[in-house]
């Protein structure tokens, strides 16, 4: 961890992971890439065992693909009835395990994910699938060892490339489809996906679920300091692309840099003003990382509102629906534009009113301090003195807080 030392304060740079899905993504190749990033075998094993699975060995070596070294990571299957289990099935299996909370809570939700979207594939509840095509006990490896493997190399945040799905056909329990499957195309949505190179499964839904389940966004590498790379192995082995997925791990950059996000806009002349304050509401809810409204003029000298929404990808669809589905609106108009945050942290210090929440912020040599306002604003009232005067004095006393505050995620 990189530590940034302003006057009193410490701002502590948070180390991130950027899988590069140049060559797709499947739940074993990112268990070889965290391997072969740093991820000690025999710590991933015993971790794993803390799930009530068995009937299964994980294993893993050294493999070249089209001359790039790499590890290969398999889950093999004790015997060959895999047994194919329900929600209510994984859910048990989850909440039986001794895993930390955290993890617990993420793979259920990454599940939960997974079973709904082969639900909505296969136009059926999605406590009534089973998981028969992704092989059970391979699916709860795969995922919860990615989450293992994340947590133990320190990672905070991940981000991807956009994913290669490849080509051709795969032969499943329900006939010949084409690639990627279904349940993965469907788990993609509102995501950067190409097809290219030979033609064969590249994307599993194992992969599909588990990369956009994890990742902030979609693009090019973001700004960081690299510590260690790792590639994660695929089972084809072609001529033109390393099936491989990369995995760079490293601290976000001191200085942020760009950050791409979307900015959706509407025109509205005609509806309630007391609607805005609700659809706001259900925006932020759904992962808007900000709503704002501009008084404009249209035509004939009306006056309207521009709701401007700023999002990341994979919030863009859902955030959409939700302008076109709650206002008066009958079209929107959204473009990718590039922004700059200063890094973030949170904490308490003591003033001369007691502990206050206050924010750290820097940029560069840029550094800011900013009171929490809810916390003035009590004070101010309690001591019955100008709220202005309030933040002011907690501003000037703020120096290092007595206990380390949590990273906050750029954005609102």
């Amino acid at each position: 961890m990189h530590h940034f030392f302003s006057g009193s304060y410490t701002i502590t740079c948070m180390k991130i992971a950027y899988f590069d899905c140049f060559s797709g993504i499947s739940g074993d190749m990112c268990l070889g890439a965290l391997v072969d990033a740093g991820v000690p075998p025999e710590a991933l094993r015993r971790e794993l065992k803390k799930i009530p699975v068995s009937g299964y060995a994980l294993s893993s070596r050294k493999v070249v693909r089209c001359g790039i070294s790499a590890t290969k990571v398999d889950v093999g299957l004790d015997r060959t009835d895999r047994a194919a289990r329900t929600w209510k099935d994984i859910e048990k299996i989850i909440a039986g395990s001794s895993l930390s909370p955290s993890i617990k809570k993420r793979g259920t939700a990454i599940f939960r994910t997974l079973f709904e979207a082969e639900a909505r594939v296969h136009g059926r509840p999605y406590t009534k699938i089973h998981l028969h095509e992704l092989g059970a006990v391979d699916c709860i490896v795969d995922i919860f060892g990615t989450l293992i493997g994340l947590e133990m190399l320190g990672v905070s945040e991940v981000y991807a490339s956009p994913v290669n799905v490849g080509g051709g056909t795969l032969r499943t329990c329900h006939g010949i489809l084409p690639a990627p499957a279904p349940a993965a195309m469907e788990l993609l949505k509102g995501t950067p996906v190409y097809a290219q190179g030979e033609p064969f499964e590249k994307t599993t839904p194992t992969g599909a679920v588990l990369i956009t389940s994890l990742s902030r966004s979609f693009g090019g590498l973001p700004a960081m300091i690299p510590e260690t790379a790792g590639n994660g192995a695929g089972d084809k082995d072609p001529e033109t692309m390393p099936n491989i997925v990369r995995l760079i791990i490293g601290n976000a950059a001191a200085s942020p840099g760009e950050e791409g996000v979307f900015v959706i806009e509407t025109n509205i002349d005609d509806m309630n003003p007391q609607i805005y304050e609700y659809v706001s509401e259900l925006l932020f809810d759904a992962g808007a990382l900000d709503v704002y409204l501009t008084q404009i003029m249209m035509k004939k000298m009306r006056p309207a509102v521009r709701l401007s929404v700023l999002c990341r990808r994979n919030e863009l669809q859902t955030l959409a629906d939700i302008i076109l589905r709650e206002t008066s609106s009958i079209g929107i108009r959204f473009f990718e534009a590039s922004r700059i945050v200063m890094e973030r942290e949170t904490g308490e210090v003591r003033t001369s009113f007691g502990k206050t929440g206050v924010k750290f912020a820097r940029y560069g040599s840029t550094s800011k301090v900013i009171p929490e306002y809810e916390d003035c604003r009590r004070i101010a009232r309690e001591k019955g003195l100008p709220l202005s005067r309030v933040i002011e004095t907690v501003r000037a006393e703020a120096t290092s807080p007595q206990k380390k505050g949590k990273k906050e995620r750029p954005g609102r």
